[in-house]
């Protein structure tokens, strides 16, 4: 199933959380925290304003952002786990 994010919504991956320490210790699925950095997989068209056009995005596909914990909505598509946020909710992107 494809699924293209309307305006200025942003559909996201959460990257996979870690599953050892730097040194070592492996961490059970029970203590494990959502992972903040995710990739994107698809963009909207942009915002629209009040003169008709639409704003550019900051962000493009492929890119690693950083989100908050608790942005977004959660969806699930072809078993996997997905986000569809406002790019108002991405806090950074990841170099």
């Amino acid at each position: 199933m494809k699924l293209r994010p309307l305006g200025d919504k942003v559909l996201v991956k959460r990257n996979e959380a870690e599953t050892q320490t730097k040194s070592g210790i492996f961490i059970p699925e029970s203590a494990k925290e959502k992972p903040l950095q995710a990739t994107v997989i698809a963009i909207g068209d942009g915002k629209l304003l009040d003169n008709g056009k639409r704003t550019d995005f900051q962000v493009k596909k492929g890119d690693t952002v950083l989100i908050g914990k608790w942005g977004g909505t959660e969806i699930k598509l072809d078993d996997q786990e997905m986000l569809v946020m406002s790019e108002d909710e991405i806090l950074a992107i990841v170099d």
